[in-house]
């Protein structure tokens, strides 16, 4: 294969035994036992034993941990009741008859094997160490081969694998652009694109019908566990498509990527709900389907009650809702701390309760309500002795939302192998700020299911939009779009976006729309998400080769970084002089300035 290698480690079996053969990789534990050396040599695709004698093969002596080296020798079945059960080699070893170090190694800053438990920020700072461990090269290949079955399914459908720009106008879809300064048109700006929306809108326009691309895109927001400031998507549209061609496509998709990492199949179609059944079911719009504990409505278990906490919030429009969490041995103190936590959540309490031998109530409101009442939300939420329910009365998208909250921290299953998907539908096409501004639920190329309705009455406008979810997390987005530009004219409208400003920022997308645009649909995955749930990782940082801690940082190269005066003098840019003090005082060594990450 090479002067260092004949075979990858991982290819090593019955086939070679009393082969010759060359290995290369570097070297993990080593064991002196008796005067004979073990090591564990591994590679990028699985890990031997090799066995050397120091007398007879030169350089096993000097051996270090992380030492790139490259060994000659014969494949041997171990000796009984020596195998590793652990690796896939692990009945055979390599006896060493040549030993070659190719690189030595500094001193090591954490382990590199699975049981290192080293800061993140360590690990980020060396992450070229960090990849070499057998879980995160694990999850390298993983997303190597999900991106693999996805282009593998796209091209068996015909999809064409189209490249959009990266330096782009900005435009609103919901985030903060990366910024981009001209040097060539000094005062103007690039932005760095949050997803190829418009050009692939553009491409359906161009004909090219199926579009699909591994699309990398930017969002200057705060991360968190499952979100980067740079991100990998599979981004797809289709010409002369409806809701169900997205589906159809994207369930293809699922299923060749579960097939490939999982071993399994996904069975299909995908379930799906509407997102007001899902906020009333599981207070969210990203169901986690893995376990019941589904939110009921107990609003007519109250309809006559005399127990004015729950009166007074049905009178106003509210509702009472309610889930059972099953039996648990919580003390009072750890009932009361639930409804202090409610109040945080920002509803005006929780009424808990523990269902007695009798099926009445240990609650501090069963005295004021009715044993039919008590008998009703019993049966509604599948009560049990010992069974303890939660009740919030509130306005019902509140009431919802905490008793999700609850139903995520105390239901979550550890049934870390069990996928379920489903497709969340019928979103709305506006969302309200707290100033009461109109704001795209989605982006502002979405269209309607009625536009007439969405003329009139816009807050009540439904969308041709749909979310995938996974286990919890929402994969992706996608919508059927607007292609007549009267249409997108009327929801810029609704927006409060001007003719001029539309016609500033998008009138070359506009008047595209007029040369004869085909109805269109798309969808795009976020396949740094999708990867880490398929792995087990609860970070999309464990999933991406070199991502950003969360305070966006680099703790490798260090960016992001200062420029010098020059570069910023070449693209008509200054700092202002309260960054600049800021700035001075990170640089005084005696300065108590905290120091940014």
């Amino acid at each position: 294969m090479s002067a260092y290698r004949s075979h990858f480690i991982d290819r090593l079996g019955e086939d070679e035994l009393g082969q010759n053969l060359k290995v290369a990789g570097w070297v993990g534990r080593i064991r002196d036992l008796g005067g004979i050396t073990f090591i564990d040599l591994r590679d990028g695709r699985g890990t031997v034993q090799v066995v050397v004698d120091p007398a007879r093969v030169s350089g096993a002596s000097d051996l270090r941990m992380e030492y790139c080296v490259s060994v000659e020798g014969v494949l041997r079945l171990r000796p009984e009741g020596t195998e590793n059960p652990d690796l896939a080699t692990g009945s055979y070893e390599v006896e060493a008859q040549s030993l070659q170090v190719l690189s030595r190694a500094a001193p090591l800053p954490f382990m590199i094997d699975d049981r290192s438990h080293s800061e993140e920020q360590v690990r980020l700072r060396h992450r070229y160490l960090d990849l070499r461990r057998p879980r995160m090269a694990a999850n390298l290949r993983a997303r190597s081969k999900g991106i693999s079955a996805i282009r593998r399914t796209l091209d068996q459908l015909g999809f064409l694998d189209v490249e959009t720009p990266t330096l782009v106008n900005s435009t609103p879809e919901g985030a903060r652009d990366f910024l981009v300064p001209s040097r060539l048109q000094p005062g103007h700006f690039y932005a760095l694109p949050q997803s190829p929306q418009l050009f692939k809108q553009l491409l359906m326009v161009a004909g090219v019908e199926r579009y699909y691309q591994i699309a990398r895109c930017y969002r200057d927001e705060d991360t968190r566990a499952d979100r980067q400031v740079e991100f990998t998507q599979l981004d797809l549209e289709g010409s002369f498509w409806e809701r169900e061609d997205v589906f159809s496509t994207i369930e293809q998709v699922m299923a060749a990527v579960v097939r490939d990492l999982r071993g399994t199949e996904l069975p299909l179609p995908l379930p799906r709900i509407t997102y007001q059944e899902s906020l009333a079911r599981y207070g969210t719009d990203k169901p986690d389907l893995r376990f019941g504990m589904e939110i009921a409505d107990l609003s007519g278990a109250f309809a006559e009650t005399g127990f004015r906490g729950f009166a007074g919030v049905l009178e106003s429009g509210g509702a009472v809702r309610g889930i059972n969490i099953g039996n648990r041995n919580f003390s009072r103190a750890r009932l009361d701390g639930l409804v202090e936590q409610t109040k945080q959540l920002g509803a005006a309490g929780l009424v808990w309760v523990v269902v007695k031998e009798s099926a009445g109530w240990r609650s501090p409101v069963a005295k004021f309500l009715q044993s039919s009442e008590i008998a009703q939300v019993n049966h509604r939420l599948g009560a049990q002795s010992g069974d303890v329910l939660l009740l919030v009365a509130d306005q019902a998208t509140l009431a919802s939302a905490v008793l999700g909250a609850f139903r995520l921290e105390l239901g979550r299953p550890d049934r870390h192998d069990e996928i379920r998907f489903v497709w969340v539908v019928d979103f709305p096409v506006f969302e309200t700020t707290d100033q009461g501004d109109l704001v795209p639920s989605h982006h502002p190329f979405t269209a309607p299911v009625s536009v007439q309705e969405m003329r009139h009455t816009p807050e009540k406008a439904v969308a041709q939009a749909y979310d995938l979810v996974l286990n919890g997390s929402e994969l992706g987005s996608g919508s059927v779009r607007i292609h007549d530009p009267e249409t997108q004219r009327t929801v810029f409208e609704i927006l409060g976006i001007s003719d001029e400003e539309a016609q500033s920022r998008f009138g070359w997308f506009l008047e595209a729309l007029g040369y004869g645009t085909p109805p269109h649909a798309g969808f795009a995955v976020g396949i740094d998400r999708l990867v880490a749930i398929l792995q087990n990782e609860t970070s999309i940082r464990e999933v991406i080769p070199f991502p950003k801690t969360q305070a966006g940082s680099d703790p490798m190269t260090t960016a992001p970084t200062r420029v010098a005066d020059i570069q910023l003098e070449e693209l008509g840019l200054d700092i202002n002089a309260e960054t600049k003090a800021a700035l001075s005082q990170d640089d005084d060594p005696d300065s108590s300035h905290p120091k940014s990450e």
